[in-house]
């Protein structure tokens, strides 16, 4: 794989997509250091496919899920004030 400073790649930006069009792949580098890699789509990295449903099972809900602790909440906000509901 070859290694093209930032100043070339800009300079040569075409000819050097066409050369990643053809299979080839190139590293950016600035100052001598890699910086990113400019490759082919069919040779880039795919995201990691989400495993859905990989933990059916293993965690419960329960039925009252949504008005659970109400009566605690309903306390915190309300309490012993002295402003009647």
């Amino acid at each position: 794989m070859e290694t093209v400073n930032i100043h070339q790649a800009k300079t040569h930006l075409s000819r050097l997509m066409e050369k990643v069009a053809n299979g080839e792949s190139f590293i950016f580098a600035k100052a001598g250091k890699p910086i990113g890699r400019l490759v082919p789509p069919d040779e880039a990295e795919k995201p990691k496919k989400r495993r859905i449903g990989f933990m059916e099972g293993e965690i419960v809900v329960p039925d009252d899920f949504d008005t659970m602790m109400a009566d605690e909440i309903e306390e915190m906000f309300y309490g012993d004030s002295l402003f009647p509901r």
